[in-house]
This record gives structure tokens, sequence and C-alpha cells, in this order.
């Protein structure tokens, strides 16, 4: 069994559902998992920050221009008049749902209810299109199975044991229809994977099911050598292995979900990146494999936040990368680059929430710096396939732009560089420019 995800552009019109429909409608059994319409999630997260403002009038007519919207979409998506009440029916229950809220106190509960109503709507409607086109289809409610833990991480064992009952409970299908993003936690309130979260909930059932294939449905090919929107002639990659995917999607490669790699390369299933406007195109295949080609790709990861420490007290001794580490603990902070001198440490991260709060306890071991407006700019590939010299032609290709930092040797797959945002896509035409084939 394959499991096929599609986004929210792939299911964002009726026309658009119908084309998913007929794209998927070839017999073969496997797991559909949807995201929401395009556009209902930013909506939905519209009217949750009205509500926590208070400003109640105002999310009531935001919450009536979703519903006339879904109203319009079900008049069009079906023929039968029996399927429209049905339609109709579903989406009443969501905004029932969501209305509930203009009303008393509003909190994380409230919001990541209403944030699950997109993905809820998208995929009872578009079961409801696949029956009425005589497909035998069932829908997995992913709310009874998706489940992470007090931490945030996905629990894979209550995953694996939780769909295959769910799969057995409601009987022989073709096409199992499942929601992407949504979840409970370990208080077994409703929550979600965060945004792009379809791709990680794919990846998840695809590794719970031990499937054939997991296979990622997007509007583009597949990941391509450099970023289309910032350099010309980019050219679409036919295979990657999983840690260049993962090296990839984590520095700013937006087709993929960072977390998707990891489930699939731990249970071995190639991962397919396709494209739902040209599916006859094989798209980027993700596998154990390796083709030895040495660089792959380029990629930038923006909103960078660069933090130095320099202090004399660091030559020479022991436990100071240990004290600063512990402090990024503390406040709970991901670190993205490392580097280091005798007398200093730079670090990058990506979210500033606690960053006055990172800076003050810094400040008690030495002199702090903080860079913001930046950019990691990675170069991904089988890097040790490379011939000797490579660091230098990197180097070369930059000459004249301005390096923050630069992280060489912590992995064999990745070479990143620092550099302020507004140099970023002079850095990515010079690196196509020096080092790919474009």
């Amino acid at each position: 069994m394959k499991v096929l995800k599609f986004g929210g552009t792939s299911v964002g019109s009726p026309e658009n559902m119908r084309a998913v429909m007929n794209l998927i409608s070839d017999g073969e059994q496997k797991i559909v998992v949807l995201s929401a319409m395009s556009g209902t999630t930013n909506s939905l997260v519209e009217i949750s920050k009205y509500l926590h403002q208070k400003n109640k009038e105002t999310a009531r007519l935001e919450i009536g221009k979703l519903e006339t919207k879904y109203k319009q979409v079900i008049a069009k998506l079906f023929t039968s008049e029996e399927n429209k009440k049905s339609g109709l029916k579903v989406i009443k229950k969501s905004f029932d749902t969501i209305k509930s809220f203009t009303s008393g106190s509003f909190g994380l509960l409230g919001e990541n209810t209403i944030l699950a109503q997109g993905e809820l709507i998208s995929t009872q409607l578009f079961t409801l299109l696949m029956v009425e086109n005589g497909h035998k289809t069932k829908l997995l409610p992913a709310l009874k199975f998706m489940r992470i833990d007090e931490d945030k991480i996905a629990d894979t064992h209550f995953i694996r044991k939780s769909i295959k009952k769910e799969i057995k409970e409601v009987g022989a299908a073709n096409y199992y229809i499942t929601q992407g993003f949504i979840c409970k936690n370990a208080n077994n309130e409703i929550d979600n994977l965060q945004r792009g979260g379809s791709d990680y909930t794919a990846s998840l059932i695809g590794a719970a099911i031990d499937a054939d294939e997991i296979q990622i449905w997007t509007d583009i090919d597949g990941f391509h050598n450099n970023d289309p929107r910032f350099v010309e002639n980019t050219k679409k990659i036919d295979h990657l292995s999983f840690n260049e995917a993962a090296e990839l999607a984590y520095f700013g490669a937006k087709i993929l979900h960072p977390q998707t790699v990891l489930p699939a390369r731990v249970q071995n299933i190639p991962v397919r990146l396709k494209n739902t406007m040209n599916p006859t195109d094989g798209g980027t295949l993700i596998s154990s494999e390796t083709d030895g080609q040495g660089i792959k790709a380029v990629a930038a990861k923006d909103e960078i936040t660069a933090v130095k420490i320099r202090s004399a007290r660091m030559l020479n001794a022991y436990g100071f990368l240990k004290n600063v580490f512990a402090v990024f603990e503390k406040y709970e902070t991901p670190i993205d680059m490392i580097s280091t001198s005798e007398v200093a440490v730079s670090i990058t991260i990506d979210n500033t929430q606690k960053l006055s709060e990172i800076r003050e306890d810094l400040g008690k071991f030495g002199t702090v710096e903080v860079d913001s407006g930046m950019s990691i700019v990675c170069i991904v590939g089988d890097i040790i396939q490379e011939e000797k010299g490579f660091a230098s032609k990197v180097f070369h290709a930059l000459d004249g732009i301005p390096i923050r930092m630069i992280s060489y040797g912590g992995s064999r797959y990745n070479i990143s560089v620092l550099v302020p945002t507004v140099n970023k896509k002079e850095t990515l035409q010079a690196l196509s420019d020096n080092l790919l084939e474009i």
C-alpha cells in the first residue's frame, strides 16, 4: 500500500479536488492524506487572532466569509442534491464548533480546535466526492490515531498500533482518506504538527503501515538544485539520499517539511515528490541509496539570528561551551550553526522568542553580540565524493560576499555559510554559477 499526501493547493478548488480524485482512482489500495483547502488555515489563524484579542465581532464577520466560501464550493463540487445536503451538514458542524468560541473565554485548546476544522472539512468533502463517483472510499479520522507526547514528539508506537486498529474498524476500502497536520496530544486534546505538518503525517503513517512508498504531491516537479524564486534555469533533481533531502528540507527547501524524512528513513521507505499539475513526471525519489555525484543542490533559510559570546575565560577552559548550550536548552531554543575560536563562540538560531532572556543569561559569561537579518545558505550533496579543494571552490565562488560564519565538517552532506539576507540572492547565484551545472 502507498501513502499519498496532497497539499492545500491540490485540493484548493472543486476542479482541483476532481483532478486529485481522477489521479488516485487507479484501483490500487492507498491512504490519502489531505491538507485544508488553500487559504483556509490562514483564515482560521486570523479568526483565532481576533478571538485572542477579544474582537469577537470581527471574528464573526471572518467566520461568515469563510462559511460562505465553503457553501459555494459545495454547490460546485457535488452533482446530487443529497450529497450537497450532506456537504452542508459537514460544514455546519465545523462552523458551529468555530462559532462556539465567539462566546466565553478563548485559549490554546480553542485555537487548536479551530485550526483543525480545515482538514476535517476537506477530508469529509473529498470522501463524499469519491463515494459519489463510485469509488470504494472510507474516512480515517486522524484524531483517533495521530498522537504526540509531552515533548511534542510523535508517539510512533501509538500511531502504529492505533492506525491498524482504525483501518480494521472502518472496513475494507480501496481508498482511505485522512487528515494531515492535526493530532491529539498527551492530554488527549486536539493539537497539531505545526505548519507543513501534513508531509510529516504522511511519513508517520507510511512508517506505521510499512508502506511501499510515500508520495508527497505538490505544485512543482520535485526538489530543484537551487531556489527557482531567486535563480533562473534551475534543474529538477531526480534522486536524493535521505540525508541529502533532510539537509535541504531543514535548511530552507520549502517543498518538504523538515521532519518528513526521519520516519521514512527509519523504516527504509522511499519518498517520492510529485507534481499534481504534471503527474507523468517521475519527480524526485528520496531513498537510502546515493548516486555519489557530489554536490546536488543549494538552499537558503531566512530569519536567522547570530549570537556571538566573546570571553577570555574560554581560553584553555573546559565546561564553557556546556554552560553556553545550557542557556539555549533552558529557553528551549534550537541551534542551527556553531563556530568557535579560542575566545569566542558564534551560534545561530531561528527562534527569537526568548532572545532577550538568552542574551541576559549569556552576558554572565562574556560580551554578547547579536546580528539579525541573516540567512543560512547550505550546499548539499555527498561532499566526500568531491575532489580535494572543495572548500577553496566554495570560497572562490563567494569571493566578495560578506560571510558571517561557515560550518564545514559536521556532516559529509552539508557545508553552510551565514550571510546577510540582503546578499542571499547573489550568494545563491554565485554558487550556481561556480558549483552547479545549470
